[in-house]
C-alpha cells in the first residue's frame, strides 16, 4: 500500500515536469513506459532521502521524451488512472515536490495531488 502511495505522488511530480513541454497532437509514450520509468523512484517517496540513480535517470528520460500535448496528459491520465484510490501522507507530498529538485530539474509548477490533467498543454 505504502508503495502505491509514493507511486500517486511521484506520477504528479513526471506530470509537473513534462507539463512543461509543448506539443501537438498525437502521443507515444505508452503507460507501461511511464510505470518502468518511475518504479526506482519508489523507495525515494516512501522515505525521503536521496533518490536511486535510476529514479532520476527515468524522470529525466520522460521529461525529455514527452514532446507532445497527448504524450503530457497522457503520461498525467495513466497515472492518475492507476492510483486514483490511494491515500498519501504529508510526508509523501513533500518528498514528491523535492523530487524534481532532488534530480536536478527545474519545473515552474507546484506539486499537487489535484493536478487537472486536462490543463497540460
Amino acid at each position: 500500500m505504502a508503495c502505491s502511495r509514493a507511486f500517486m505522488l511521484l506520477c504528479m511530480v513526471v506530470v509537473s515536469m513534462v507539463a512543461l513541454l509543448l506539443g501537438g497532437a498525437k502521443a507515444t509514450i505508452t503507460c507501461s513506459q511511464v510505470v518502468n520509468e518511475l518504479t526506482p523512484c519508489i523507495p525515494y517517496l516512501e522515505r525521503g532521502g536521496t533518490p536511486a540513480s535510476g529514479c532520476c535517470s527515468g524522470i529525466k528520460t520522460l521529461y525529455s521524451t514527452a514532446h507532445t500535448t497527448a504524450d503530457l496528459q497522457g503520461v498525467c491520465n495513466c497515472l492518475k488512472e492507476k492510483f486514483s484510490s490511494i491515500h498519501y501522507s504529508s510526508n509523501n507530498v513533500r518528498f514528491a515536490a523535492g523530487l524534481p529538485a532532488k534530480c536536478g530539474v527545474k519545473i515552474p509548477y507546484k506539486i499537487s495531488p489535484s493536478i487537472n490533467c486536462k490543463s497540460i498543454k
